[in-house]
Parts: C-alpha cells; structure tokens; sequence
C-alpha cells in the first residue's frame, strides 16, 4: 500500500504563466497537491485547463513562474537546466499518446536510449533491455522496427523504455489517445500492473473518463486551478 506519511510529490503554492506579446497568461495558479508513493492519479480537466502545463512541471519538462515543486525531496523548481536533465533520466519514465519511438531504431535499440546517458555497460544496458521487453511482452519484436509493429505494440515498447532505467515516476501523456478501445485497455492493464506490482507512482493526463477510473484518485483542473473533489468546477 502507498506509504501515507510521506509524499513523494509534494506541490505548494504552485503558479506558471508565460508571456505573449506585453500581456502575461496565467496557466495555473496556487496549486498545491500530494501524490504519495505508488498512487496512480489521473489529472482531467477541458482544454486549456493547464493538465498537461502541470504534468510537465512534475516531471521537470518545464519549469514554474513561482511555488515549490518536491519530488522525493528534491525542490526540482531550484535545479539548473542540467541538473534538471541529470535529475529526469534517473527519476522519471515518459509515456507519450504518440510513442515517440525513433523510427530508424529497433524496439531493443528504442529501449536502451534512455540507458545510454548512465554508466552501465554494455551487458549491463542487454539484461535491462530485455527485463523490460519482457514486461511488456515483447521480446518476441525486440528485432523490429516501429513500422513494423501495431500501434499498441509501439506504446508497450514507450512503457519498456519508461520502465527501462527503474524510475520511481512514471508520466503519462493521454497514453490511450491513438489507440483504439481494446488496445487503450490493455495499455491501461499493463499500468496498473506497473503501479500495484511495481509499487510505481503514476502521473497521467487523459480526457477520457473511462481510462480515468482506473487510477486510483482524480485530480481535475479548470483555468488553472485545482478543483476540490465533489466540487462543480463551474
């Protein structure tokens, strides 16, 4: 069970607005919010809501206009740009509604890019590979190309790459968005099994209300700002 005591993303005070011409735009205000460790959520919310403004910022894609952003400790909003590039590639899996698979590469070659930019060797990289393929159950297409494969074998290959480097955050960009209804599940599937098998915290952005309910709680924005559960965001 997720530890109660001590969260693993720890939000306060929370803005980010970015300038356009003379005027500034407010993206999210004052937000404050605890994920502990091992909970999966799910952040919904319209367009423009700031859902994916957020994802981004715990996962130290971008960085905040003010407030305090933790993470395992770790103030991510005083990192530099290097530290924060450091501080990604050890802590944080990324799993896009897209793959962002490098087509030229086979599904072993897209899994080990991640583990390039750490000191394992060579060996090393193959067993971590391979676990990960494993996981997903595609070891049987570690030689093929993304072209090769079906649009949801190419997002199980984003969650072998995701898990590939042992992250404790795991961020989802609606990870079911290209697939259809039967794929999208089993996507959700392997997820879950991420979370209570692995004990991996996930974070993940979706406008579809069915692949929301399998996370375990849902944190809903409108024009920035957090709505409490129960509330109508109107």
């Amino acid at each position: 069970m997720p530890d109660t005591t001590e969260p693993l993303i720890r939000i306060r005070g929370l803005s980010k607005a970015y300038q356009r011409g003379g005027q500034t735009l407010p993206v999210l205000v004052n937000i404050d919010l605890d994920v502990q460790p091992g909970e999966f959520i799910a952040l919904m919310g319209p367009s423009g809501s700031g859902k994916s403004t957020l994802l981004n910022l715990i996962a130290g894609i971008d960085q905040p206009t003010s407030g305090r952003i933790e993470i395992g400790g770790v103030d991510i909003a005083t990192l530099s740009d290097a530290q924060l590039a450091d501080w990604r590639a050890a802590h944080v899996g990324f799993i896009f509604q897209f793959y962002n698979l490098m087509p030229v590469l086979t599904a072993f070659e897209n899994v080990e890019l991640p583990l390039l930019l750490t000191g394992l060797s060579r060996r090393q990289r193959h067993e971590h590979v391979n676990a990960a393929l494993a996981m997903v159950q595609l070891s049987d297409r570690a030689d093929h190309h993304p072209n090769e494969l079906s649009g949801g074998q190419q997002q199980r290959v984003a969650i072998a790459r995701a898990l590939v480097t042992d992250p404790q955050l795991i961020v989802a960009d609606e990870p079911t968005g290209d697939l259809d209804r039967a794929t999208g599940e089993e996507v959700l599937n392997l997820m879950q099994t991420l979370q209570r098998e692995l004990g991996k915290t996930i974070v993940m952005v979706t406008h579809d209300p069915k692949a929301a309910s399998r996370a375990g709680r849902l944190v809903h924005l409108e024009k920035g700002v957090l709505v409490p559960d129960g509330e109508d965001p109107a």
